[in-house]
C-alpha cells in the first residue's frame, strides 16, 4: 500500500472504457471524435460534471488546489478551460471534502492523482479514514487497510472516471486548438433542433 505524504488511493481493477479506454490504446483516435486532450471545459460545464459550486471552483483554482491545466484565467474576460482529467480530480475532491478529509491531505491526493497515467487512474481506487488518504494497488492491501479496524471509505476512481464521462456527454466542450464548440449528446438539444428545424 502507497500512502504519499498524508495519503493517496485504493485499487482495483475496473475495465477501462471510452475516453478512459481510447487514452490507454495506442493508435490513432477516430476523426469525428478529437482526442481527449484536444477538447477543454469551461468553468460551469466543469462544475455541472462535478457538482460543484462555480464559487468552489473559483476558490480552488485561485489557492492552486485545482487549477486548470489547459488554460487558466488570465484577467477578466478570459475563461478557465478544464481538462477532463482536472474535471474527473475536482469530482474526487469534492467527495474527499464533503467527508471530511483536510485540505492538505487533499493536496497531497490531488498531487498523487495527477502525477499518474490514464491506465493507473482505472485501477486506483483512494481509501481515507477520515484524516489520511491511501492508495491501494491491490486488493490484498485494501483488506489490510480494512483490518486496522477503523472506518474507512473508498472512491473507485475508474468510477468517477466513466460519471464525469457520462456527464460531459451531454454538455458542451470547446476545442483546444480551433476554439469550436462541441455540443454534447443530450436528447434535450436534439430535440431543440427538431424543433427549430420544423419552424
Amino acid at each position: 500500500m502507497r500512502s504519499t505524504g498524508d495519503g493517496s488511493a485504493t485499487g482495483g481493477p475496473y475495465p477501462a472504457r471510452g475516453a478512459l479506454a481510447r487514452a490507454a490504446e495506442p493508435g490513432p483516435v477516430p476523426a469525428a471524435e478529437p482526442a481527449p486532450e484536444l477538447v477543454g471545459y469551461r468553468g460551469p460545464t466543469a462544475c455541472a460534471a462535478a457538482g460543484i459550486t462555480y464559487r468552489q471552483l473559483d476558490y480552488w483554482a485561485r489557492t492552486g488546489l485545482v487549477e486548470p491545466s489547459v488554460r487558466p484565467a488570465y484577467g477578466s474576460g478570459t475563461q478557465r478551460l478544464y481538462s477532463f482529467r482536472d474535471v474527473v480530480v475536482l469530482k474526487i475532491v469534492k467527495r474527499l471534502l464533503d467527508t471530511g478529509v483536510s485540505l492538505q491531505n487533499i493536496r497531497t491526493a490531488v498531487r498523487q492523482l495527477r502525477s499518474v497515467g490514464p491506465a493507473e487512474l482505472a485501477r486506483m481506487t483512494l481509501m481515507s479514514d477520515g484524516a489520511t488518504v491511501y492508495e491501494c494497488t491491490s486488493p490484498a492491501e485494501v483488506v489490510d487497510l480494512l483490518q486496522g479496524g477503523q472506518g474507512v471509505f473508498g472512491i473507485a476512481v475508474g468510477v468517477v472516471w466513466r460519471d464525469v464521462e457520462s456527464s460531459l456527454s451531454e454538455l458542451h466542450g470547446e476545442r483546444v486548438d480551433t476554439g469550436e464548440t462541441l455540443v454534447g449528446h443530450n436528447p434535450a438539444d436534439e430535440l431543440a433542433r427538431r424543433r427549430n428545424r420544423a419552424v
